[in-house]
């Protein structure tokens, strides 16, 4: 089996300057081989340009059929530089069943900055029986937010064990104000909800 004919694989790697790609086949040994490498300028304002072009520069530079193409792996150092450089959106948390002393853990007032934080009564306890769940001051808020945040978090305690109170959250957020909305339980079914709201956060913006 020559290389061209063997499975092929595509790897994408979108960096803060240049994003790279390279096409490898299986064929040729232990380690495979090589058969294109390329390079595109990152384009920050829409990624998919500057994949394109390191995509169709390689495939030209193989002169493959990209139906050969097994698998396409992709990576990116942007989530990382974002943080790293503190970019991102303007994001509301909302916290279900917290208090605001635990806003001092985990980081997650460093975190937050200056963007809002909503809490509000509700939770689960940790055999996911429900508290009382009290949405009304959201409700309230989300005119004034929904024109001041590109996006919300909402994290409610012991949502990984039941994620009825974050799921309510969400969709009314959805609904009154047509925003992206990313939930804990989404993300992480491990314990600690500062934590989880942290990751939250920071998935959000």
């Amino acid at each position: 089996m020559t290389a061209k004919s063997s499975p092929l694989f595509l790897g994408i790697d979108t960096g803060g300057t240049y994003t790279d790609a390279v096409l490898w086949s299986e064929a040729g040994g232990a380690n495979g081989k090589v058969l294109a490498k390329a390079k595109a300028l990152t384009t920050r304002h829409d990624l998919a340009v500057g994949i394109s072009g390191a995509v169709d520069a390689v495939l030209q530079k193989a002169a493959t059929d990209p139906a050969a193409i097994k698998l396409v792996s992709m990576s990116t150092t942007l989530a990382t530089n974002a943080l790293v450089e503190g970019q991102g959106g303007r994001v509301a948390l909302v916290m279900i069943g917290f208090a605001e002393g635990d806003l001092a853990r985990d980081g997650l007032k460093a975190a937050l900055g200056t963007d809002p934080v909503v809490f509000c009564s509700g939770g689960h306890d940790v055999h996911g029986n429900a508290a009382k769940l009290d949405l009304s001051g959201l409700e309230a808020a989300l005119p004034e937010l929904g024109a001041s945040v590109s996006g919300f978090a909402v994290c409610a305690y012991f949502a990984t064990r039941n994620p009825a109170h974050e799921l309510a959250a969400r969709d009314l957020i959805r609904e009154k104000t047509g925003l992206p909305v990313t939930a804990s339980h989404e993300l992480s079914a491990k314990l600690g909800g500062p934590r989880r709201a942290l990751t939250t956060l920071l998935n959000a913006r």
